[in-house]
Order: structure tokens, then sequence, then C-alpha cells
């Protein structure tokens, strides 16, 4: 029988089947080496999750334990098996036009650069960041807004949409979902911006290139500096910082903010805020924070 308390992944290894522990100080270990690495804040409660999700990396590698795993991705052999690890912790919950009143906010600040370039006048460059892309439904649905939004006019829109999983980021930039993805969005939205598959791809869709190429996916940390050549009017970042500790938040948050063009908008998730934090923003609404 089992001790009360103990959570067991089965690990396959060579022809025997091992039932590895996550023991407390493995646990540690991998919560500190992945708040190091990403800044993700595993707390106790989180100890079923990360057994769960890295129990299936112990079997495909067939590492014996816990305590092997953490030793080898630490390693500059296991690289690449570290970053596995972190995409494996990543949480990934996203779907099409999330959020909603974010995306009507974004309307209305398209709506005052179009009054304030006038009928005839230039319509400026407008560069967004989606931060935490996920599997890119973010992204695509920022884009698809604007596109509404500017019903026909001529902008140059470019949307960097950065996530530190590469197995999402992989999803996001084929634009390929199945249909069940696209279930709330209204029928218009889908036949003017989706493609529906054929044969082996019946019962998916695929973003249509007008949208895909205004989106660039780009695997990014966000505990890193962005190049000093990123300017953005607007960053998204949200339901990102919930997993982050209160010093990682204030110096993410300060990151953005330099990021950011003057008048600038900066959204985080509805669950989310800036209360508590040492920032230069200038609170606009729930979740809306402008430069």
């Amino acid at each position: 029988m089992l001790a009360a308390g103990r959570i067991l992944p089965a690990v396959g290894w060579g022809d025997i089947l091992i039932i590895a522990e996550l023991r407390d100080t493995d646990f540690g270990k991998i919560s500190r080496l992945v708040y190091e690495k990403c800044g993700i804040n595993l707390h106790e409660g989180k100890k079923e999750l990360v057994s769960a999700r890295l129990g299936k990396r112990l079997r495909e590698g067939n590492f014996k334990s816990f305590a092997d795993y953490y030793r080898y991705v630490t390693t500059e052999e296991g690289t690449d098996e570290l970053v596995r690890m972190i995409d494996s912790i990543s949480t990934n919950l996203t779907y099409f036009f999330r959020e909603e009143s974010h995306l009507k906010k974004l309307q209305v600040i398209l709506a005052t650069m179009m009054e304030k370039a006038g009928p005839r006048g230039r319509f400026p460059k407008l560069r967004i960041w989606s931060a935490g892309c996920s599997t890119g439904e973010e992204p695509y649905s920022i884009a698809i807004t604007v596109k509404e939004c500017m019903g026909g006019r001529p902008i140059d829109v470019s949307i960097l949409a950065t996530d530190i999983s590469t197995s999402v980021l992989k999803t996001a930039s084929s634009g390929i979902y199945i249909k069940e993805k696209l279930k709330n969005i209204s029928p218009v939205i889908v036949k003017k911006y989706f493609q529906y598959g054929c044969d082996k791809w019946s019962g998916y869709y695929r973003i249509k290139n007008n949208i895909r190429d205004t989106v660039k996916f780009v695997r990014f940390n966000l505990m890193e500096v962005p190049p000093s050549q990123y300017c953005f009017d607007v960053i998204f970042c949200r339901n990102v910082m919930i997993y982050f500790d209160k010093p990682t938040q204030n110096a993410l948050t300060n990151r953005f903010y330099h990021c950011l063009e003057k008048g600038g908008h900066f959204f985080i998730g509805h669950s989310e805020s800036l209360t508590g934090l040492d920032h230069k923003f200038k609170y606009v609404e729930p979740s809306v924070y402008r430069k």
C-alpha cells in the first residue's frame, strides 16, 4: 500500500515499471529551477501538477526518478530537455476572442487614432505585442479585430506574439485549429478569416494568410530584457503575471512600461491587478493601463 500523500506517476524504465515519487526535496529543486529560468512561482499547491506533467517526460526519457531528471536538465547535455520541461510546466489555456471587453477597448483606441489621422491622413504604423501568446488564439483575435475595425482602410500593422513554450508556438505558427475551437465565433467571421480543411484536414480550420502575415511568432522568455528596437502602441500580457511572485511582477511591469510608446496601452487579465506594484502606468479602467 502506498503511503498517504505521495504523488506517484508510473514511469517506464527498460522492461520494468517503476513508481516515481516526487519528493519534497526534488519538488523544491525543480520549483527553484523553474523560477530562475522563467519566473513561474510553483508553490506547494502546484506539486501535483508538476508530478503529472513531468511524469510524462520521465516516461519518455526513461528516467528512473525525478532526482535523475533534475540532474539531467541542469547539465549542458540536458539543455533541450530543460526547454521541454518548461513547455510541460507552462499553462496554455486560451481561446479565440477571450475577454472580449479588451478587444472592444482596442477598437476604441483604433477609432481615436483614425480620428486624429483624419479622413485623408496617413494612418500611423500600429505595433502590438501579445506576450504569452500560447497557441495563437490571442494574437489572431487581435489581428482580426484590427482588420474589422479598419473597414478596408489600409494600415501598417505588425503583431509580435511571444511565448516561452516551443510546442505552443508550433501550433500558433501553423494557424490550424480543430473545428471545436471556433464554435463561439460568428459564422460571418469564420467565413471571412478562416479556411476549412479538406481530406485529412477535414474538421480543421486554418487562419487565412491576410491575418497570419500580420503576426510574427517568436520564442521569448519574459525574464529577459526585450531588444531596444521593440517599441509598441499596445501590449497584451493577460493571465500571465498571476504565475509570478510580486518582485517578478514588478520587474516585468516596468519592462513593459519601457517597451511602450508614450500614450500606449497595457492590457492585463481581468483577474490580475497592478495594485501593490511600483509602476508608472496610469490607470484607465479595470485591467487596462496607459503610459
